[in-house]
């Protein structure tokens, strides 16, 4: 993993952002509205709003990854939009870019970080349970209903 790098988010990668996205989610699901959105317009959905997009990059293979940090409340920010190119599962950008927000979140005293997934997510679910966020009834009651394809809720342990 030493050769990954964290790179931040700036309008020339905005097209890396929604690519990425857009692979995986039409892979497993349907986009939905609130993804083209999102993916369309990340400077007004998440910068503008106090939110963060961060980028792995491999010396070999460019921009692989991608991931958000979504503040959705003055306490709340969603961990969302995280995918990795087909051509680059197995290089651990995901988990390279998770510990990255993770720090984030704790280094930043960000008071309550979730995410929103799907239970066929299966490795993703992992992923997030082995590096801190446990399942969360009340996340899914308050913020459960964004996607359609949600039936998985976490919250990371601070």
């Amino acid at each position: 993993m030493n050769s990954l790098e964290i790179v931040e988010y700036s309008p020339e990668l905005k097209r890396y952002f929604y690519d990425i996205n857009q692979e995986w989610v039409s892979k497993m699901f349907i986009m939905e509205e609130i993804d083209e959105a999102v993916l369309g317009n990340p400077d007004k959905f998440i910068i503008s709003n106090g939110g963060y997009i961060w980028f792995v990059s491999h010396p070999d293979f460019g921009i692989v990854g991608t991931c958000a940090l979504m503040k959705v409340s003055q306490t709340d920010y969603e961990l969302t939009k995280m995918g990795v190119f087909q051509k680059a599962r197995g290089l651990k950008a995901g988990e390279f870019l998770l510990k990255h927000v993770i720090n984030f979140v704790r280094e930043n005293r960000i008071p309550k970080c979730f995410l929103l997934t799907n239970k066929d997510c299966e490795a993703a679910i992992h992923l997030y349970l082995k590096n801190g966020f446990e399942h969360s009834e009340e996340i899914m009651s308050t913020y459960g209903k964004r996607y359609d394809r949600c039936n998985v809720s976490m919250l990371l342990k601070i």
